[in-house]
């Protein structure tokens, strides 16, 4: 998936331009009770194209307040991920030198740059924006990102410049795709090794040692599958920081590709908010889901050690509740052997198939035991339904008001699919839709 960076000094409106490109306020909407979201990325679709946008601190390359300079190497970051990046500068203030700075570095790194006016809301500012000319450029994108203008121009331009997405292999029809992901330094590295029983991707305790995603192919039980590692980000100088962030946007990438996802957990650390925002894009994109746990072998144990670590891990993860959990220690190797056996079986659920005789008899059942709350005083009627496919299992079911189908409704018609068919380890995907009795 490729990725547009938005950069430039403080207060030049780069937040505003993000919010206006996002189409809300909010980076991201918190769909999943207990996902934690950062506000300074989210995954967009714009002219049908997917990309993650990533708005940045402001970036003032002179300064040596400690602040900035953490806010310089975030927006250094930003750039090092990015495919497109989108240069804000103010109309308004004119050009400065440290704009300069920032445009130099920019012809650097080699890729493409659009050099964008902000706060152009009239005649006035479009002609003052043409001293911009003077940092080089061909082109320019006039815009005010408060109130729209402009806008559109910019995101064709930003399409047109990104990289032709990359085809995913489809491989054999039985190959199943495993995405290590987790925050740096958590031993994605590391655990992969140990499960292929070799040194395949070179393992560091220095977070973000792993620079690209790497595909590992191995055979399990005669079975095809590929392991892809997922990169971390690599600290640069002294300053101290939390990178997690760019975690998200590698695992994200991973996950476009894959069909289980072996979440990674600090067993030291515990659960961290990032954990549960890379958990929760896993869990939107429809994929399996396995929580292991790392570096269980560091962890001072007693004999209810173990019930207890379970017993947090579950409340943080409620929106993945079918997910199992193993604990290992890639260092050691202990219960590593287990993780593939969970993996056939995960598998094997996230490619279920179940006739629609038998889900008519579980709806029906479940219908009878407790019947849907009514619509606007009248009943709601589920007729039948039906799988629509696999990767996840996803169902339909006809009814005759499914627009006033309740969440907590469709969590238990979820909940008796899997008491009665399993489905371990995978999201369910649940639609409803109207469909007239006498059809």
């Amino acid at each position: 998936m490729s990725v547009v960076a938005i950069v430039g000094r403080p207060n030049v409106g780069k937040s505003t331009l993000f919010n206006r490109i996002l189409g809300s306020r909010r980076a991201i909407v918190e769909n999943y009770p207990g996902v934690t979201r950062d506000r300074n990325y989210a995954q967009i679709t714009r002219y049908g194209t997917p990309f993650v946008l990533i708005d940045t601190g402001g970036f003032e390359p002179a300064s040596e307040d400690r602040l900035l300079m953490q806010m310089r190497e975030q927006s250094r970051l930003a750039v090092d991920e990015a495919d497109v990046i989108l240069f804000v500068v103010d109309a308004r203030e004119g050009l400065t030198p440290s704009d300069d700075e920032v445009a130099d570095m920019l012809r650097r790194c080699g890729k493409p740059v659009l050099y964008v006016v902000n706060k152009v809301d009239g005649r006035s500012q479009e002609t003052a924006a043409t001293e911009f000319y003077a940092l080089g450029v061909e082109r320019l994108y006039t815009v005010s990102a408060e109130h729209g203008r402009g806008i559109d121009d910019l995101m064709q331009a930003v399409i047109e410049a990104l990289p032709a997405p990359a085809k995913v292999e489809a491989g054999n029809s039985d190959e199943t795709r495993l995405a290590v992901i987790g925050r740096p330094n958590v031993g994605k590295s590391s655990l992969i090794n140990r499960m292929i029983g070799v040194e395949r991707l070179v393992a560091n305790p220095t977070a973000g040692t792993t620079r690209d995603s790497i595909d590992t192919p191995f055979i399990y039980n005669k079975k095809r599958y590929v392991l892809i590692d997922t990169a971390g980000i690599r600290r640069k100088g002294r300053v101290q920081q939390k990178l997690e962030k760019y975690s998200v946007i590698q695992s994200l990438k991973a996950m476009e590709r894959a069909h289980v996802v072996l979440m990674v957990l600090d067993a030291e650390e515990g659960v961290t908010e990032q954990d549960l925002t890379i958990a929760g894009y896993a869990l939107e994109r429809g994929r399996a889901v396995l929580l292991v746990v790392n570096k269980w072998d560091l962890v001072k144990k007693d004999q209810g050690t173990m019930k207890q670590f379970t017993e947090k891990v579950r409340h943080a993860f409620k929106f993945l509740p079918f997910a199992p959990i193993i604990y290992v220690s890639a260092l050691s190797g202990q219960r590593v052997s287990k993780i593939m056996s969970e993996v056939e079986k995960v598998a094997c659920e996230f490619n279920r198939q179940v006739p629609t005789a038998a889900l008519n008899r579980v709806l029906e059942e479940a219908v009878l035991s407790h019947a849907p709350p009514l619509v606007q005083g009248k009943p709601l009627k589920f007729y039948y339904m039906t799988q629509t496919g696999v990767r996840p299992p996803s169902f339909v079911v006809f009814g005759n008001r499914t627009t006033g189908v309740h969440f907590s409704y469709e969590r238990y018609l979820s909940n008796k699919l899997r008491e009665a068919f399993g489905f371990q380890g995978c999201p369910i995907r649940l639609k409803f839709k109207n469909r007239s009795g006498r059809d």
